[in-house]
């Protein structure tokens, strides 16, 4: 059975965490190959930085330097190795983030000199001064401690608590404070190179903070003396502990099992790492991309994963990617609840829409983010909260669950029909260019040229198709789960039935054989053609007279079936750009013709909902197009280096690495491939299907799969299908025709 950690190991990476909210994974880092973690970490949205570094020093106080060799990463722990230096010592380190906010850098040095070898090891940092006054710096006789205060892109503050320690010990301890110089991870710099004297002590075990003023920056650090004898080794821990003033919301599940007792920090992150992927069905495939992407995916949910009660996390929740999208946002939630459902826990999926509904504004509608200590300039965004209900339920079915979200959902439904649909044409607005998080496309110029210069001003009117689409699948889910969440359906039955009929009545362009956007100010289709306008054929809105222009322009290499299928803007759009430009300037987040991985997992499920209804010859279209769809999420081809972009080019499939983003959480893959490639399908109370498309694989397993409180495991050999429940065999068949299981 493939070990994940090693199906994951590779040489370019560096992001970690404990699946807390607080990750080191920044975007372009520079000091990557100095010891310790110099690049900004996050705590939830807060960029932190410095964390620390280690310096070594010899007996006469020369520093030691360190070179390093080639990185391995794993997602529990990057080990860095660095060439002998002068002495014979061969130095190991391996840095991780550790529950408890925690980041800690092991050292193993060996003497392989003929001589005992005496060093002396600091760990350090520094802090800017003005928020360490005097008095501020506290020493336990185990751990240095200091605060800090750091601010988001908002402009709102956390304070924190620092503790800096040496596991076993530390000899000395100092804090200085000094004027301005440059921040670098260089001992030279420091006031301690100065004042280095291990004759009297190393750092000399106090804290000089004086000075006329409390600008510049303080020097914090902890020293201790290692002596290794010929051939032996020393060991050394280094950790630094994140305190946040923040409130505790919820005290810890008392299911959740307690982290078993690690003899390293190597090894405790493993084990945390290990007893996430416990929850997490086994998935071996003789396809390297779909097995290596699944292993991926599970570590990215986690990497950006946010264990709850801090703050505005009262339940756990994921965060949309790394960075500044270090926080649970509307827009994304929508595929972490799809992708968790196949967690065997069903409660951090369930905390993906609790952590919305606890921040539900007075007016109904959600927030688009959630900040950890506030909800300043939270913006709006506009996502798909009914549809991935229904999904999460049809594997999790829970009755409690939906008692307590489905009146918070009817009032967002409410908001909806009151602000969205002044004309009551059963349409839905969108107000900017921002809120559907597809900004910079035809589709808003079309009803204002001047839309791609507003912010988040509301200013605009579409009658959008995507949004719509989203208004339909709530209503729909509001009918459907009324029943079992103590709500009347009849009405959301009616509003449900009403905005099918103005879809297809309004939208449907038939000059064009797409749905449109619709201009309220004018009733007319926009007709851009966008990758949203497949959006409907995800649900039962389509009928006959849709299909041909669906396989018409879906698969049409002229508009959207480029190499690297779906780009969000059709080739024919006059702005139409592949590398990401705007009007002539390359922007950030371009919609108007780069591969997003979000629209493609909606495009895949109208893909599948067409080939799996009226149009099965379509079967082997959505085969193709998930296979094309995850190789692009890797680099070069390379099957052993998977990514996880924003936004990738259509014809060479390369990510935008100019944005330094991987590891970003806004699509669904993990539920593709076991509903499409592994072909687990829910087909209601008590029922599923097996029924793969016919992707080319010598075989597959899948093991563990959650389902209405089952287990199930599913055997493809050739063409051969095997599907047991609960370790029993309950199906056999072939590779096209569906196996019906009753559990």
């Amino acid at each position: 059975m493939s070990d994940p950690f090693e199906l994951l190991a590779r040489t370019d990476k560096w992001q970690l965490s404990a699946g807390e909210g607080l990750v080191f994974a920044p975007p372009f880092p520079v000091w990557l190959d100095v010891p310790g973690f110099w690049d900004e970490a996050h705590l939830f949205e807060y960029p932190l930085q410095p964390l620390f570094t280690v310096t070594f020093l010899d007996a006469a106080g020369a520093e030691l330097r360190l070179v390093p060799g080639a990185r391995r990463w794993t997602p529990a722990a990057l080990e860095v190795p660095y060439l002998p230096v002068a002495g014979g010592i061969e130095a190991v380190e391996t840095r991780v983030v550790l529950p408890g906010f925690v980041v800690g850098s092991e050292w193993a040095l060996r003497n392989t000199g003929l001589e005992p070898a005496h060093l002396h090891a600091v760990a350090w940092t520094t802090a800017p001064g003005d928020e360490v006054p005097a008095g501020s710096v506290g020493w336990s006789s185990v751990e240095l401690a200091w605060p800090r205060r750091v601010v988001d892109r908002k402009g709102q503050a956390l304070d924190l608590l620092l503790k800096l320690a040496l596991a076993r010990g530390t000899d000395t301890w100092g804090a200085v404070r000094s004027e301005a110089t440059a921040n670098h991870p260089r001992f030279a710099l420091t006031p301690f190179w100065d004042r280095w004297d291990p004759r009297r002590g190393g750092l000399a075990c106090r804290g000089d903070l004086g000075g006329i003023s409390d600008a510049g920056l303080v020097y914090l650090g902890v020293h201790r003396a290692l002596e290794i004898p010929p051939g032996g080794v020393a060991r050394l821990a280094v950790a630094l502990r994140v305190e946040p003033d923040l409130p505790r919301t919820a005290a810890p599940r008392p299911d959740a099992a307690a982290p078993r007792k690690a003899s390293s920090f190597s090894a405790a992150s493993r084990s945390s790492w290990e007893e996430f992927l416990a929850d997490v069905p086994v998935f071996r495939c003789s396809d390297p991309y779909f097995e290596r992407y699944w292993a991926y995916r599970w570590y990215g949910l986690r990497l950006c994963g946010i264990a709850g009660g801090w703050g505005n996390y009262a339940a756990p929740t994921v965060c949309e990617g790394v960075g500044y999208f270090h926080q649970p946002i509307a827009y994304s939630a929508q595929c972490h609840l799809r992708e968790l459902r196949w967690n065997r826990d069903p409660e951090p999926a369930r905390g993906v829409l609790r952590c919305f509904v606890a921040h539900q504004r007075l007016d109904g509608s959600f927030p688009g983010r959630v900040y950890a200590n506030h909800l300043e300039e939270a913006d709006f965004y506009h996502a798909d909260w009914g549809g991935a209900l229904l999904a999460l339920d049809a594997v999790h079915p829970n009755d409690a669950f939906l008692r307590e979200v489905l009146p918070a959902l009817e009032r967002y439904a409410e908001w909806l029909l009151a602000t969205r649909d002044a004309q009551r044409m059963h349409l839905y607005d969108v107000v900017d260019q921002y809120e559907t998080g597809q900004e910079y496309m035809s589709r808003y110029q079309a009803v204002d040229p001047d839309a791609d210069l507003y912010g988040w001003e509301s200013r605009i009117r579409l009658k959008g198709v995507d949004v719509t689409v989203y208004a339909y699948s709530l209503f729909r889910a509001l009918a459907l789960l009324a029943p079992r969440g103590g709500l009347d359906g009849e009405r959301w039955r009616r509003e449900a039935e009403a905005t099918a009929q103005a879809v297809r009545k309004r939208m449907w362009d038939p000059g064009s054989g797409m749905f449109s956007d619709v201009n309220p100010a004018t009733g007319r289709r926009t007709r851009v053609k966008a990758a949203v306008c497949f959006y409907p054929y995800a649900t039962d809105l389509v009928g006959a007279e849709h299909l041909p222009g669906f396989a018409q322009n879906l698969f049409d290499a002229r508009a959207f079936w480029t190499p690297f299928p779906v780009p969000s803007s059709g080739l024919q759009d006059p702005l139409f750009d592949a590398d990401a430009a705007w009007k002539g300037k390359r922007h950030n987040c371009p919609w108007n013709g780069r591969v997003w991985p979000m629209a493609n997992s909606h495009v895949a499920e109208a893909i599948a909902a067409v080939a799996l209804g009226p149009v099965p010859a379509l079967r082997a279209h959505l085969a193709e197009f998930i296979t094309k769809f995850v190789r692009m999420l890797f680099w070069d081809g390379d099957a052993s280096r998977p990514n996880s972009y924003e936004h990738y080019h259509p014809v060479s499939g390369r990510p935008s690495a100019y944005r330094g983003v991987d590891d970003y959480q806004h699509s669904w893959i993990n539920d593709l491939i076991v509903r499409y490639v592994v072909g687990v399908r829910p087909a209601g109370e008590g029922r599923f299907v097996v029924d793969p498309m016919p992707c080319v694989l010598d075989g597959l397993e899948a093991r563990g799969l959650p389902m209405q409180g089952a287990r199930i495991d599913v055997v493809r050999e050739g063409e051969r299908l095997a599907v047991l429940v609960g370790g029993r065999e309950a199906g056999r068949g072939r590779v096209g025709d569906a196996i019906e299981v009753t559990l």
